[in-house]
């Protein structure tokens, strides 16, 4: 019987790179949706993408499995006083690829790169209901978990601010609608503004 660690496909971690961006983003609109994690507060848009692969490079990683993307990581340090953060942004695994390692080696490739940038403390956050999520973070040492509550407020349902939205023409509860969009950064393009998507940290389940 074949075990499940001889079993599992060869991996590849490298740094995103240009093509990469597209495939990237495409993954993301799968597995990051508001149905499926409706309290993250993160908004998964190009701009997650292209923002942290000019910025962060190093820390914007991709798993190829026979040339085939697998999944991906995208990280940022954060400085505050004498504390340096790495903040692990999102992390995605295709559904395909569940249970294979691939979330562990993207994770522990993007952690050895921030110690080396200076990193001494972790930061990572996911939907509360992710349970896969919050098993992974734990199995790697994160602790301390703290609920946080987000609160929401559909402006053009509350009578005090339609009139604003109205004079603006935004005054429609149809977020679907022409006027009712948000009105996003001028490099998202049509596919990412007609489907609204939400996350942060988000993992398919993973052995």
């Amino acid at each position: 019987m074949t075990s499940e660690r001889t079993s599992r496909p060869e991996v590849t971690i490298r740094e995103m790179e240009l093509d990469d961006l597209a495939p990237v983003y495409h993954l993301g609109e799968r597995l990051f949706t508001c149905d499926l994690y409706p309290f993250l507060y993160r908004t998964w848009d190009e701009w997650e993408v292209v923002g942290h692969y000019n910025t962060d490079p190093e820390f914007s990683l991709v798993a190829e499995v026979d040339d085939t993307l697998a999944g991906f990581i995208i990280g940022t340090l954060i400085s505050k006083a004498s504390w340096t953060y790495g903040y692990i942004v999102w992390l995605g695994v295709d559904r395909t690829f569940q249970s294979t390692g691939v979330a562990h080696k993207l994770y522990d490739k993007l952690v050895e790169r921030m110690v080396e940038a200076g990193a001494r403390y972790l930061i990572a956050d996911t939907d509360p209901s992710n349970t896969a999520a919050r098993k992974f973070f734990t199995k790697k040492g994160f602790k301390d978990e703290r609920e946080h509550v987000v609160l929401s407020l559909n402006l053009s349902r509350t009578e005090r601010y339609r009139a604003i939205l109205d004079k603006h023409g935004n005054g429609h509860g149809d977020s679907d609608s022409k006027s009712g969009k948000l009105q996003r950064s001028k490099k998202a393009s049509k596919a990412g503004q007609e489907k609204a998507l939400c996350g942060a940290t988000v993992l398919e389940p993973e052995s």
